[in-house]
């Protein structure tokens, strides 16, 4: 049986001139939006800093995953103006260790933010996953990350599995999150392998009605 899974918006793909009567259409009708950030080193492409970030939080009333595709997410902690509902993911990618990992978690904790930490689609997780239940959100990439408008990898399937059983085995409480290449073809698909939540760019906002793609969206993925 499937389950209600909520879908965040991706602002990257957004009307980005006009983001302002974006999350005012939006507000009423999504879960929260997601806000990818690169820094051009982690990632080859450079989006929202610091300043972009803080003005779309203080924007809505929904929540925030704040996805920080950047070498040092650490140096983003006391940039961000973020509230209790807001949760701040960065890259397991971006650590060759664990111990500096967890000082990061525990400074986004002591703002009160949620935090999350996100794995690249072909990346080994065996090593993290004694790790997941400090975490509030688990993001599998599905896509390469980088670049909006990119095909859902399969083998993304597998990795999110594994992390469904992890918080099974674990008695966890995090939320297993996916990103990239999501659509009307595989939402329902993600929702009965037990998805808690999804980011959709380009699925909504290439349509002549983001709105309305979204409103399907929800329809196609709800339990049945």
């Amino acid at each position: 049986m499937s389950k209600i899974i909520e879908i965040y918006p991706s602002l990257m793909c957004a009307d980005l001139l006009n983001l302002a009567k974006v999350i005012s259409d939006f507000d009423d009708h999504c879960d929260g939006y997601h806000i990818d950030v690169m820094d051009d080193h982690f990632v080859p492409n450079l989006t929202m800093g610091p300043d972009f970030v803080n003005a779309i939080a203080a924007a809505t009333r929904k929540p925030i995953q704040v996805h920080l595709m950047v070498d040092n997410p650490k140096s983003w902690v006391n940039r961000l103006k973020l509230s209790k509902k807001d949760t701040f993911i960065f890259h397991y990618e971006a650590f060759e260790c664990f111990n500096p990992m967890k000082e990061l978690v525990a400074m986004v904790k002591e703002k009160g933010w949620k935090v999350g930490v996100a794995f690249n689609p072909h990346t080994n997780m065996s090593l993290a996953e004694s790790h997941l239940s400090v975490f509030d959100k688990i993001l599998i990439m599905a896509v390469n990350p980088g670049f909006a408008g990119q095909k859902f990898i399969p083998e993304a399937i597998e990795k999110a599995k594994s992390v469904i059983d992890c918080k099974k085995t674990q008695n966890a409480n995090f939320k297993v999150y996916m990103d990239g290449g999501i659509g009307k073809n595989n939402i329902k698909m993600l929702a009965e392998l037990g998805i808690d939540a999804v980011a959709v760019g380009s699925a909504i906002f290439s349509e002549k009605n983001p709105v309305q793609a979204l409103k399907e969206l929800y329809e196609i993925a709800k339990p049945t």
